[in-house]
């Protein structure tokens, strides 16, 4: 499934009280792989920014003036979109955003259009709970080079979270390894599937023991008590459970 890494600019917070986009930023991944199809829209939202808005993304009303409106590229933008999965970060902000400028010229929600939205501000949040899950700080933390954002741009943001995305899934695909795809003389070389080989079990040793013991921890705190394997099988089946886990890694 093609998927649409998606972010927007808006005049305010809500879109409910007359605020609108003021830009769009897609990235297309396929097979979890950026393929350069990317789309940027700048709108003319027909009403100014909010004062605390532009100091976030820095778009001034007299830029916005000559672009489109949001009727004139919603064809266009609603064909790309068309059965992909959108990722977006903090989903129904921007959700609620694009519904709203579709409302306003007689279309359907956006889900009438799309596969389905991923929300990885969500995704985030059960990774790392307790934690910051801003974009600078997923970006910090998985080691995303985000020095070019001093203020937030559609695209921008889109490209960074692309990248975000593809760090905080990794590990969930079978294992399967592509090898080359498509040879120089257009041959299509097949998968190798890893599961034929007889991978060795390496059992943790006790340091790697005592920081998964540590982080099991940590998570039972950050989640107050709410972790499965202290509520259901009581802490000692829980460490002997985690450290099962470890080991099969």
């Amino acid at each position: 499934m093609r998927q649409i890494v998606l972010d927007t600019e808006t005049t305010g917070l809500s879109a409910e009280n007359g605020d609108r986009i003021i830009e769009i930023g897609c990235v297309e991944l396929f097979a979890r792989k950026l393929t350069g199809n990317n789309k940027h829209f700048y709108l003319n939202p027909e009403r100014d920014s909010h004062e605390d808005a532009y100091k976030v993304h820095g778009i001034s009303n007299e830029f916005l003036k000559d672009k489109p409106k949001f009727a004139a590229v919603a064809v266009e933008l609603l064909e790309y979109l068309k059965d992909a999965e959108l990722i977006i970060h903090n989903a129904p902000f921007d959700v609620s955003f694009l519904n709203k400028e579709l409302e306003l010229i007689g279309r359907k929600p956006l889900k009438h259009c799309v596969a389905k939205v991923t929300d990885s501000l969500m995704m985030a949040k059960e990774m790392f709970p307790g934690k910051r899950n801003s974009l600078d700080a997923l970006c910090s933390r998985l080691e995303v080079d985000n020095a070019g954002r001093t203020l937030h741009g559609a695209l921008l943001d889109a490209e960074l979270l692309a990248d975000v995305y593809i760090n905080l899934t990794r590990g969930q695909n079978s294992l399967m390894m592509e090898v080359g795809g498509n040879t120089q003389d257009g041959a299509i070389v097949a998968p190798m599937d890893l599961s034929v080989f007889d991978l060795p079990l390496l059992m943790a040793n006790g340091r790697e023991i005592a920081d998964h013991e540590k982080l099991l921890a940590d998570i039972d705190k950050a989640s107050k008590g709410k972790t499965v394997w202290r509520k259901v099988h009581g802490d000692t089946t829980g460490a002997l459970s985690g450290t099962m886990a470890l080991n099969s890694i």
